[in-house]
């Protein structure tokens, strides 16, 4: 008989008569909906809370509609105006700009207008403010003539070219901003240096966070060894003095570092009775970069130690007897045994002090001065004092990308699957 002569096998079936495949399958879906189910609380959460804020933030850095939406017939007067020449536009676009600004008074929305391009050219604000006052009396011929005579600033060309160059939906006039430029009818050119902050600030938090991981890995590693090495019972006990700063109003632990720092503080006072400085030459250790690093590196030590700690419990001290059987000494024992094995904690503290320290804001508010503050500290100023609110969400995207870039750096270089928190 033939391969081809032989009967079909029939398909196994359940005790109820189905196909035993249909029926796997079915548990499977079944399974996967109940997982999905589960977690399906916590994907809200996190979308919410994480996803949609970054996405809103996003959107918020190129938002620009409120400059076409306000302004829509002057938008198309000016698309046949040419901003390299000197001379004004024609009485249409006057015509046009008069007629938006009534809509946009009765609206109440000239004032917000001014501020969104106030931003990028001063004295948008005070001339919108102005012209929502006087843009009802305007009417009849000539209303070139008589919005100008109204401000002078709308015989400026450079009012005009301010429009239509931000007269899109979209702009890059932020991110601009946030990379001390601006955009120019010739193309993008760098502010003058004396005008330029937030590039000095970004380089100045990545240097200072990663000074300040660095602290923390010198003074948390001696620790976290001691705490690994030390009987159950006694490391439990010491452990209550590394959680008890967690336990005290990070503002509270702050203004202690200000008593502390400050030149008629404790630590200058100490200094000063045994003899190590003159009363005279008291360190400044307080509104610099010197502060922000001291009372930092102090807030976010518990974030080094705590991981480290608990990649050096696992690590079994039969390791290092073998290597001082086969005749190393505790140096070369301790270096090429023991810390090979704690670094997945070294990593691990690492990720958590820097991605706490690069945001921080309390503590370079109160310590560092001038300084000695962060970048998170002008996007907290745009936010709640110049309500920039476009300028500040820019500068968190740039900051997340340079967070993404060295998390991507530090993968390619350590490897964050070496990353272990215990």
């Amino acid at each position: 008989m033939t391969q081809l002569d032989m009967p079909a096998q029939a398909p196994v079936l359940t005790q109820d008569g189905r196909p035993l495949k249909a029926s796997l399958s079915r548990a499977l879906r079944r399974e996967k909906l109940r997982a999905f189910v589960l977690i399906l609380p916590l994907l809200a959460f996190v979308l919410l809370t994480f996803a949609a804020p970054i996405v809103d933030m996003l959107l918020r850095s190129v938002d620009n509609t409120i400059v076409p939406e306000t302004l829509p017939r002057t938008v198309v007067a000016l698309e046949l105006w040419d901003p390299e020449t000197d001379e004004l536009p024609g009485e249409a676009a006057y015509a046009a700009i008069v007629e938006d600004l009534r809509e946009a008074v009765a609206q109440k929305m000239h004032t917000r207008l001014g501020s969104r391009l106030n931003y990028e050219q001063s004295g948008f604000s005070s001339l919108m403010r102005k012209s929502g006052r006087v843009v009802e009396k305007i009417e009849g011929d000539d209303i070139k003539g008589q919005l100008i005579a109204a401000d002078s600033a709308w015989g400026d060309p450079q009012i005009w070219r301010t429009l239509k160059l931000y007269s899109g939906t979209t702009t890059k006039g932020y991110f601009l901003s946030a990379l001390d430029a601006r955009q120019t009818m010739d193309g993008v050119e760098m502010l003058p240096e004396g005008e330029r902050i937030y590039l000095m600030l970004f380089g100045r938090t990545l240097m200072m966070s990663l000074t300040i991981t660095l602290l923390c890995a010198l003074i948390g590693y001696p620790v976290a060894f001691l705490l690994a090495q030390l009987p159950m019972r006694t490391s439990n006990m010491l452990m209550i003095l590394v959680l008890l700063p967690f336990w005290t109003s990070l503002l509270v632990r702050t203004s202690a570092w200000k008593v502390l720092l400050q030149q008629q503080g404790v630590i200058n006072d100490m200094l000063v009775w045994i003899g190590l400085i003159g009363d005279g030459n008291r360190l400044v250790m307080m509104n610099n970069a010197t502060g922000t690093i001291i009372a930092m590196t102090h807030i976010l030590l518990p974030f080094m130690i705590l991981p480290l700690y608990s990649v050096m419990k696992t690590i079994s001290p039969s390791y290092m007897r073998a290597a001082r059987s086969l005749g190393a000494n505790d140096w070369t024992a301790f270096w090429r045994i023991y810390f090979p094995q704690s670094v997945p904690g070294i990593g691990a503290g690492a990720v958590l002090v820097f991605i706490l320290a690069i945001g921080y804001y309390i503590t370079p508010e109160l310590v560092g001065g001038t300084s000695g503050i962060f970048i998170s500290n002008r996007i907290a100023y745009h936010i709640s004092s110049s309500l920039n609110w476009g300028l500040a969400a820019a500068l968190g995207a740039l900051l997340l990308v340079a967070v993404l870039v060295l998390f991507y750096v530090y993968d390619k270089v350590v490897g964050i699957d070496n990353v272990k928190l215990g």
